[in-house]
């Protein structure tokens, strides 16, 4: 009687082990739950904010006009509807393709533009007068202002690059890029930008 009731305890417990070892595979692994949580928690959805020229498509080729072979005059630029939370605007135009775009070292900064009133829906070609209040930082050329696109070599990709913010930026003097950027942390409500490419004539 001894043994039967031992091997019938053993066999008890070798299906509740079975049963156990079940229910753990159907558990989704740490992993799997975390995704679900993720996405059942989503995020913030970004507003949207849209950037075009009437001067060149997105990544067509920017006109000689606004580089350093024309005018050099900034290129005409729109965005036809601001989010209605926005309190300002940011504009950075960069080169990530400096020198070479083929062996690439450094991104030159073109153009630095900062608390752009959100009553403006674009800026106009050549534009010398910015709307009233806007703030102008440093170019790599160690000035404010436009400079256009001027590659030393091969064609080269110019980034657009407009942000809407929930804040105006104070206390900035003639930023630079890197500047604008700290600044702007944790204050952009949308962004887009516009790519267009130059590669020189002569």
């Amino acid at each position: 009687m001894t043994g039967r009731c031992t091997h019938a305890l053993a066999a008890m417990l070798l299906l509740a082990g079975a049963c156990s070892e079940t229910k753990e595979a159907e558990k989704p692994s740490p992993a799997v739950k975390a995704e679900e949580t993720k996405d059942e928690q989503g995020g913030k959805k970004m507003a949207e904010l849209n950037l075009k020229s009437p001067s060149f498509e997105h990544n067509g080729e920017i006109p000689q006009k606004f580089t350093c072979e024309g005018k050099d005059i900034s290129p005409a630029l729109q965005w036809p509807g601001v989010p209605e939370d926005a309190k300002s605007l940011a504009l950075i135009v960069d080169d990530p393709d400096a020198p070479d775009p083929r062996a690439p070292k450094m991104v030159w900064v073109h153009w630095v533009l900062f608390n752009i009133p959100t009553s403006a829906t674009g800026l106009a070609e050549a534009i010398e007068a910015l709307p009233q209040g806007t703030g102008e930082g440093l170019n790599d050329w160690k000035r404010t202002g436009y400079g256009g696109p001027c590659p030393p070599i091969g064609r080269h990709r110019y980034f657009f690059k407009l942000y809407a913010l929930d804040t105006v930026l104070e206390g900035l003097s003639q930023p630079t890029k890197a500047d604008l950027e700290q600044a702007i942390e944790g204050h952009v409500l949308a962004q887009t930008e516009l790519i267009g490419t130059y590669e020189k004539q002569k």
